[in-house]
This record gives C-alpha cells, sequence and structure tokens, in this order.
C-alpha cells in the first residue's frame, strides 16, 4: 500500500503537468484562428456623399475641367443662329465633324430659312447624306425652315418654349442655340454629358430632362452653358464610353469611376482623341484660341486627314 502512494501521486503530477502545458498550447491554436476572422470582418459602408460635400466636388471638377479646356466651345461650325440650329439638329447619330463638314454645301446654296423652306427635298437629301438618316434630316430642316418663315418672320426665337416648337427641335438642341448663339444660360445633356454625370455620381438619373434637373441644381446659372462644354470636351478627349484614359485624366483624385479604364499613363495617353491626342479637331473653322492652344482644324469632307 505504501509503494502505491506514490505511484497515484505522479499520476496525479502528471496530469497537472500536461494540463498546464496543453492550456497555452489550447489559447495558441485558438488565438491563430481568431486571427482570419478579424481579416476577414466585413467593412462598414462607406458613409454616402451628402448634398454639401456633391456641389462642392461638382464645381471643384468643372474648374479643374475649365484649366484643361480654357478654349472649349460648341463644336459645330456656325455664323448665326439659323446655321446653328440647323447644324443640332443635323448633328444627331453622327459626329460634328461630318456635320461640319457637309453644311459649307448646304448654308451656300440655301444660306437664309426663306431658302431652305422653299428647297426642293431631294436635293437638299443629296447634300445631306453624309451624315446619316438624311431623309428624316432633310424634313426636319425644310420643316423648321418653314416653321422660322410661318411663325417667327424668319428669325431663330430667343426663348426656349418656341424652339422646342421647331421641327427636330428637343431640349437639347434649343439648350445649344440658347447658349451659344443667344448668352442665355442652358444644359446641354448630349451622350457624353450623361455618361459623365452619372461616373461623376452626380445623379443616378437616366432620364435627360431629370439630369439636367438635377446637375442644374449643382451649379449656379451663369455657369451652365461653359459647363456643358467642359464635361461634353472631357467626354469626347479622354473620358471615353468603351476606354475611358483613367491614367490621363485631370481630375482622378476626384472621380468615384477612376479606374474602369486604362490606369498606366503611357497607356492611357495613346487614347487621348482631338487636340489631347495630337489629333485635328471636329471644327473647319474653329476660333483663334483654339488654334492658339495647338489645335487643329478639321479637314473639308472628302480630304485626307
Amino acid at each position: 500500500m505504501k509503494k502505491a502512494t506514490p505511484a497515484k501521486k505522479t499520476t496525479a503530477t502528471t496530469k497537472v503537468t500536461a494540463a498546464k502545458k496543453t492550456a497555452p498550447e489550447k489559447k495558441v491554436t485558438a488565438a491563430k484562428k481568431a486571427a482570419p476572422v478579424k481579416k476577414a470582418a466585413v467593412a462598414k459602408p462607406a458613409k454616402a456623399e451628402s448634398h454639401t460635400a456633391l456641389v462642392r466636388r461638382a464645381r471643384r471638377i468643372d474648374r479643374e475641367l475649365a484649366e484643361v479646356f480654357p478654349y472649349a466651345h460648341p463644336e459645330l461650325d456656325f455664323e448665326n443662329p439659323f446655321q446653328l440650329v440647323v447644324a443640332t439638329v443635323l448633328s444627331a447619330q453622327t459626329t460634328d465633324l461630318r456635320v461640319n463638314q457637309t453644311t459649307p454645301a448646304l448654308f451656300a446654296k440655301y444660306p437664309t430659312p426663306e431658302d431652305l423652306a422653299a428647297a426642293n427635298p431631294e436635293e437638299v437629301e443629296e447634300i445631306l447624306r453624309p451624315t446619316g438618316f438624311f431623309r428624316a434630316k432633310t424634313k426636319s430642316v425644310i420643316g423648321l425652315s418653314k416653321g422660322l418663315v410661318e411663325q417667327f418672320g424668319g428669325e431663330v426665337p430667343g426663348r426656349l418654349e418656341d424652339l422646342v416648337k421647331l421641327p427636330g427641335v428637343g431640349r437639347k438642341t434649343a439648350f445649344v442655340v440658347l447658349g451659344n448663339a443667344f448668352g442665355r444660360p442652358g444644359i446641354t445633356v448630349d451622350t457624353h454629358f450623361q455618361r459623365l454625370v452619372r461616373r461623376w455620381q452626380w445623379t443616378d438619373q437616366t432620364d435627360p430632362d431629370k439630369i439636367e434637373a438635377a446637375v442644374g441644381a449643382l451649379f449656379p446659372k451663369s455657369d451652365w452653358t461653359d459647363l456643358s462644354h467642359h464635361v461634353i470636351w472631357h467626354g469626347r478627349r479622354i473620358c471615353h464610353a468603351r476606354k475611358p484614359a483613367c491614367g490621363a485624366c485631370p481630375i482622378a483624385p476626384l472621380c468615384p469611376a477612376y479606374g474602369e479604364g486604362e490606369t498606366d499613363p503611357e497607356k492611357a495617353k495613346k487614347l487621348l482623341k482631338y487636340e489631347k491626342g495630337g489629333f485635328p479637331g471636329q471644327r473647319l473653322n474653329p476660333p483663334q484660341a483654339y488654334l492658339d492652344a495647338g489645335g487643329r482644324p478639321a479637314p473639308p469632307l472628302g480630304a485626307a486627314g
């Protein structure tokens, strides 16, 4: 019996020792398992941008673009309100370049609303063929010319409510004319404008009229026309629909969509268009400020380059 007593003590001691050794091991194991759980924890969603913050960011973007495109202007050649409204109607579903290459022949033959109102549709169609949808466009420009003659004495009206009554003239066309021929502020919601303001999260609207209202609320009315130029120019030259040149974008730090396009600076630089890429612009007769900044005129229809 005396021999058995040490044996029991030894067993107990062994168990206690083993327990002491095992405890830290379990803690270490538990700690190892816990670490990945903490790393994989779901991040809290970012706080929504306040309206005030949105206004500040939007206006800063516009200021930055104004420095990048100080020469921004309407990219349709025109000498008077009549030429601008016709050219803008013709620009649907085609480029401003193609319109600018086509209108010299049109206005040489039909310089006034009265002339175009009385034109032979087939002859006008032949001139407008390069712009695409030439039959529908012929109907629109002859129709709006008749409207100008019959309703406004052959003069382009300077009010939105009058302009939109003309065939082929919607709010977008009307604001182009008002802003650039009459100096009356307006927002031009074209395809580039729609794409960029959604990328920048200025609005999530898709309807042009709702986009116009949402973006207009972020800026003073006096800024609307120049804002339109800045956004559209950026969309045509840098922030393309399919391959935006993110790596060459001057407002990248302010853009929520940065990274959707090419971020490598050298590769992005190759995506730039018009004067930013060293190519001719869209106007055959651009403003002097554009030429002074290194811009090049577009070639006439049928010319090389």
